[in-house]
């Protein structure tokens, strides 16, 4: 859990900044008066705990900075965060398995907040396979292989559209969340040269097909061009949970279809 030694006060009204809120406008939400929120915002009145998590829950706070806000405030936590091996999280491990199995043969993979991997079905590690090594052990950060200049970079054919695609969404999230791991992630990964040592210049991305930014990735059948989709958990109660999302790759065109499909016949046969 974030530990924070700063007035309570002082957290709320970096939350609210941070959503681009004015007092009025959460006073309104929470359905508390302006001068409350005011007194709560100064430290002349102490919120109750039903009033922070009321607040938090307009604030669109993540459950794991929820925490961080009652510990502040002198309270005790009420999000668990249990690892994904415990019990109680069987039902959410074999959604995750049979939502990866089922998506074969096309590349499907499990993440949490950090972009961490945690699980990927059969068709991810043959277009990871030309990464250096070193990027290929645990723990694998996601971004990190793609953008790295030993990872998928060099292979990645429109990197300078998919990298601009990738900062543009870890910057969104970066703002969202007041994350300090994920802010210096942002900070490597933006600051990685390109593959031929130039640097990079302004990106306007182009939209595949009018719908969404491709993948293409060049690989010995030629390039894998895809589009991704992002599932999360909706109404999640344990932080584990509310942090993992399942990102799924499906070919932007019948080619890369087709060499999925027959590399995966291939290794069935084989």
């Amino acid at each position: 859990m974030m530990q924070s030694t700063r007035p309570i006060g002082e957290l709320l009204r970096e939350w609210r900044q941070r959503r681009r809120l004015s007092q009025l406008d959460l006073a309104y939400e929470a359905d508390i008066s302006p001068r409350h929120m005011s007194f709560l915002e100064t430290g002349r009145s102490q919120p109750s705990r039903e009033m922070l998590l009321r607040l938090a829950e307009r604030l669109d706070i993540p459950l794991r900075e929820r925490n961080a806000l009652l510990h502040a405030a002198g309270y005790a936590p009420v999000y668990p965060e249990r690892p994904l091996a415990d019990p109680a999280l069987n039902a959410v491990r074999k959604a995750i398995d049979l939502i990866l199995a089922g998506h074969a043969p096309y590349p499907a993979l499990a993440v949490d907040r950090h972009w961490t991997l945690v699980t990927a079905n059969e068709a991810v590690p043959p277009l990871m396979a030309q990464a250096d090594p070193a990027l290929l052990q645990a723990p694998v950060n996601v971004l990190r292989l793609s953008l790295h200049p030993k990872g998928l970079a060099p292979h990645i054919a429109n990197l300078a559209e998919w990298r601009a695609h990738l900062l543009d969404r870890l910057r969104r999230q970066v703002e969202a969340t007041a994350d300090p791991v994920l802010i210096e992630l942002l900070r490597e990964l933006s600051a990685y040269p390109a593959p031929d040592g130039q640097a990079f210049g302004p990106v306007t991305v182009e939209p595949h097909a009018g719908v969404a930014v491709p993948f293409q990735l060049k690989t010995e059948a030629g390039i894998l061009s895809f589009f991704s989709t992002t599932m999360i958990f909706g109404t999640p109660v344990d932080i584990t949970l509310s942090e993992l999302a399942i990102e799924s790759f499906f070919p932007a065109d019948s080619a890369t279809a087709a060499a999925l499909a027959g590399r995966a016949q291939t290794a069935q046969t084989g």
